[in-house]
């Protein structure tokens, strides 16, 4: 998974500095949360997938891969608002099922937004390496070293504990282990085969990291230098510029060409 979500190519965004990177893309976060116009919408889904394909830094084949399921989100995200969305001037009917003109345009409208959230996000992480974000917040954000480190420490915990689950699956494989029981009953043996053993070793894990973090000097008291200096360059000018003509794109093309033409989805009773 994580050699699926590598990139393959260097692109102006992934040598951005983080934080300003991290600070850009909560803007668009927030624009596209406070989007309204159905056609606006549309265009930021577009326009950030077509920025996924360019400044990626996957192969085409490789994006392309990764945005099929956005078809998936689409759906999933529209078809309840769909069928059952309040609106006044009805299109189909079958029991509990109602479609109406209002419901279908505002189905339409949050589908478009989880493509653009879909599309923002992954432009985001494929660009952006989480322990040089975590340095770029320390050093450009002031976050507490024993935060940023925290972090950074329960993030490459994560594959050992995943390697601890193959291992207690295997032990308990050749030793003829099997869950009795369905249900809650099941459940509650899976609990006791697999998350308390795995639990007491994290913890375990855990209280080591937290003394070598100590004794190393962790705890943000004091100067301190960094492996990783994160500075802003002319980079993030040109990241920054990017970043903001996407949806000033969107949003004039939006206005060029209005193929719903419904300026506020919301339903107003």
């Amino acid at each position: 998974m994580i050699e699926l979500l590598t990139p393959t190519r260097s692109t102006i965004l992934q040598n951005a500095n983080p934080a300003v990177k991290l600070a850009l893309f909560i803007a668009l976060f927030f624009v596209t949360v406070q989007t309204r116009n159905i056609d606006f919408a549309m265009d930021q889904a577009i326009v950030y997938t077509l920025l996924l394909f360019i400044l990626g830094g996957f192969p085409f084949r490789k994006t392309l891969l990764l945005v099929l399921p956005f078809f998936l989100l689409f759906v999933s995200s529209s078809i309840t608002m769909v069928l059952f969305g309040k609106g006044d001037t009805l299109w189909w009917q079958w029991g509990l099922l109602r479609i109406t003109e209002e419901s279908f345009y505002r189905g339409m409208h949050l589908g478009f937004r989880s493509i653009a959230f879909a599309a923002e996000g992954l432009l985001f992480v494929s660009t952006t390496s989480s322990v040089k974000l975590f340095y770029a917040l320390m050093q450009s954000f002031k976050l507490a070293p024993k935060f940023a480190y925290s972090f950074m420490a329960s993030i490459r915990l994560l594959p050992m504990v995943w390697e601890e689950f193959l291992i207690r699956r295997q032990a308990l494989q050749v030793r003829g282990a099997r869950v009795k029981g369905k249900g809650l009953k099941g459940l509650a043996e899976h609990i006791r085969l697999y998350a308390v053993p795995l639990l007491s070793q994290s913890i375990r894990r855990a209280h080591r990291v937290a003394v070598a973090m100590e004794a190393k000097q962790f705890d943000g008291k004091g100067p301190r230098t960094y492996f990783y200096p994160s500075k802003v360059s002319w980079i993030d000018v040109i990241s920054m510029i990017l970043l903001v003509i996407a949806p000033c794109l969107a949003y004039m093309v939006s206005l060029s060409f209005q193929w719903f033409g419904i300026a506020d989805v919301r339903y107003h009773s």
